[in-house]
C-alpha cells in the first residue's frame, strides 16, 4: 500500500489464537460487509501453534479491503495482542472483536457508528444475554466487580472485550509498554467519556474459549497489581486491625493476671492465634513481593509482545 494513500475510516482488530477452521468463517463474514466507509482489517496471531498465521496470510491475498497480518513470536495473551493490533491500525475509529464470531462484524459496525455520532471516546458493548459458559460469565462478573472496587469503574458499566475507540484514545492507550497489559484498565485511566450500546451476542459455533483458568488468574492479577495499590492499602488496614487485636489480647492477659491470677493457657488457642498472625504476615509479604516482582520485570525490560512477521496486503484493484 502506498504511503500517500489516505488512512481508512474504520479499523477492525481481531486477535487470533489457534483459530483453525474458524478463520475462513471469520473472513467470509467480513467479506460480506457492505460499508460506505473505507475500512481495513488487522489480524493479530497470538502465537498460534496450528498454522493460523500462515493460513491468514494465504487467505487474504484477494481480500476486498486492506489487511495487515501481525504474527507474534509467542503467546502473549489477548490484551497484549489487542494492543499490538491497535499499534498497526490506522483508522479514525478502531473496534476490536474476537475471532469466534460471537460478536458479528455487523454489530461491530453498529458500535463504531454509535461512537461516531456521540461525544464519547470509547463505546463498550452490553448484552441482553451472554452466550458464554457459566464459568466464563462468573469470571467476567468477578473481574467487573474488582474493576469497580479497584479502578473506580462506574457500576453500570460492563467491561467487554468488544469495544470501539477513537483514534485519539488509541494513541494514548498504546503508549503503555509494561509487560502486564490490561486494556480496560488503560482505557479507564485515559478517559471518562464512555458510552455503551446493546448488541447481539450469538452462540459459539465450534471450539472453546482460549481462556483457561490459569490465564484468567493471570488476568485477575494484572487487574489487582498493575493498575491499583488497593491491595497494599488493604494489607495495611489488616495489619492495623491485627495489631489492635494483639494489644487487646495482651491487655486482657495483664488484667487477668493482676486480678484473677495466672491460669494455664490452652495450647489450641495459642496455636490458633499464631496461625492467624503468621498467615497475615505471609499474606502481606506476598502482596509486597508481587508488586516488587512485577516492578522488577518491568524495569528489566520484559517485553509486552514481540512481532515475528508483519504482512500487509493491498486492496485488489478489481475489488
Amino acid at each position: 500500500m502506498e504511503a500517500t494513500e489516505a488512512p481508512p475510516e474504520l479499523s477492525f482488530v481481531v486477535p487470533l489464537y489457534n483459530t483453525g477452521e474458524g478463520l475462513q468463517r471469520l473472513l467470509t463474514a467480513f467479506r460480506a460487509l457492505s460499508l460506505r466507509e473505507s475500512w481495513e482489517l488487522v489480524l493479530v496471531d497470538d502465537g498460534s501453534i496450528d498454522g493460523t498465521a500462515m493460513a491468514a496470510r494465504r487467505a487474504v491475498t484477494d481480500f476486498p479491503a486492506p489487511v495487515t497480518v501481525v504474527e507474534l513470536a509467542r503467546n502473549f495473551g489477548e490484551h497484549a495482542a489487542v494492543l499490538e493490533g491497535y499499534r498497526h491500525a490506522r483508522g479514525a475509529f478502531v473496534v476490536n472483536l474476537d475471532d469466534d464470531l460471537q460478536n458479528p462484524p455487523g454489530e461491530a459496525v453498529k458500535l463504531v457508528r454509535h461512537l461516531r455520532d456521540s461525544d464519547a471516546e470509547v463505546v463498550y458493548s452490553r448484552y441482553v444475554e451472554k452466550k458464554h459458559p457459566w464459568a466464563r460469565n462468573a469470571g467476567s462478573w468477578l473481574a467487573n466487580w474488582c474493576a469497580t472496587f479497584l479502578l473506580g469503574k462506574p457500576q453500570d458499566l460492563y467491561l467487554s472485550s468488544f469495544r470501539a475507540l477513537r483514534r485519539e484514545l488509541v494513541g494514548r492507550v498504546v503508549t503503555y509498554r509494561g509487560p502486564f497489559p490490561y486494556v480496560d484498565g488503560l482505557i479507564l485511566g485515559a478517559t471518562n467519556r464512555i458510552a455503551t450500546l446493546e448488541v447481539e451476542h450469538v452462540e459459539r459455533q465450534e471450539g472453546r474459549s482460549g481462556y483457561t483458568p490459569r490465564k484468567l488468574i493471570r488476568l485477575a492479577l494484572s487487574l489487582l497489581f498493575d493498575f491499583s495499590v488497593m491491595p497494599l492499602r488493604i494489607a495495611s488496614v489488616l495489619g492495623v486491625l491485627l495489631c489492635a487485636l494483639g494489644v487487646l489480647i495482651l491487655a486482657e492477659v495483664v488484667l487477668e493476671t493482676l486480678f484473677v491470677g495466672q491460669r494455664q493457657l490452652g495450647w489450641g488457642s495459642l496455636m490458633g492465634a499464631l496461625a492467624v498472625f503468621s498467615g497475615a504476615q505471609l499474606l502481606m509479604l506476598g502482596l509486597i513481593g508481587e508488586y516488587v516482582g512485577r516492578a522488577f520485570l518491568t524495569v528489566s525490560g520484559k517485553p509486552q509482545s514481540l512481532v515475528r512477521t508483519l504482512t500487509k496486503h493491498e486492496k485488489p484493484l478489481s475489488a
